[in-house]
């Protein structure tokens, strides 16, 4: 057990708490859209959201297993909300069957514009991403090579959905990721001398011959259907990742992947 005599913490046992159910009510997304607010599960994503100094509001912690050795120093340090309460008080909460030793409620960031229009953005645009797993793997392959943002278009899944928030591995804490309407932001771009880069099967440049060095949002769209026509109008250049082997496809992951690596190869070492 850690030692949690120094900290203010209230114990709930009850699952028919008001705090719980409210709390519960958060694996819904009207209600994280109605209150603003999305659960962070585990120690890593509890310990990313407080150095990153997200809104963090209220942290559960296991009555049974005590504080995480990792979050000790990072709990000592925060006036948000402590509560201890029963495994199945958190099985609730997270809606997961083994449940984490620690999940916080966080406040939704509501990051700016400004980042999407920097004199050498690279922005990741997805148009229609359905699966969590995608997006969140995106999320952090944008954090790992520097990129300026991430853009979730129309008919994406939600952003704080739980699958998707534990698949960002924190990373949704490291840059802005804004949900936006593309009708709005993709005409706006263009006006800004913003190149639309995205994928074909029938471009003739690959992604190898294609110069990133310029301010570039790279479109990417849903997994079946790929980019909707109203983005697909407003593509500037179309590329194609250049395939060896007899694998017909990568999923929109992994194509994300590579050719964020290849834009971070010619404006990093070049």
């Amino acid at each position: 057990m850690g030692n949690m005599n120094n900290m203010r913490m209230t114990s709930i046992t009850s699952l028919q708490n008001e705090k719980v159910k409210t709390m519960a009510a958060l694996l819904e997304k009207k209600h994280r859209d109605r209150t603003g607010r999305f659960i962070v599960e585990g120690v890593h994503l509890v310990q990313e959201a407080l150095l990153a100094e997200a809104d963090v509001e209220t942290i559960v912690i296991d009555i049974e297993r005590g504080i995480p050795a990792e979050l000790r120093t990072l709990l000592s340090q925060t006036d948000c909300e402590l509560i201890e309460a029963t495994p199945a008080i958190i099985a609730k909460c997270t809606g997961t069957d083994s449940p984490p030793p620690v999940f916080g409620v966080v406040a939704k960031p509501m990051p700016g514009t400004s980042a999407l229009f920097k004199p050498d953005s690279l922005v990741i645009v997805l148009d229609g991403v359905r699966d969590p797993g995608n997006v969140g793997t995106i999320i952090r392959s944008a954090d790992a090579v520097g990129a300026d943002a991430v853009i979730l278009g129309q008919g994406c899944v939600d952003l704080y959905n739980p699958k998707t928030v534990r698949s960002t591995m924190g990373s949704l804490f490291h840059l802005p990721v804004i949900e936006g309407d593309l009708a709005q932001l993709l005409p706006e771009a263009k006006e800004r001398g913003i190149t639309l880069v995205g994928t074909s099967l029938q471009a003739t440049s690959t992604c190898y011959g294609y110069n990133w060095s310029g301010p570039t949002w790279l479109l990417m769209g849903s997994e079946s259907q790929g980019l909707s026509a109203d983005s697909l109008a407003q593509v500037d250049e179309r590329i194609i990742i250049p395939m060896h082997g007899r694998s017909e496809s990568l999923n929109v992951a992994m194509a994300t992947t590579v050719l964020l690596y290849e834009a971070m190869r010619q404006r990093r070492y070049g």
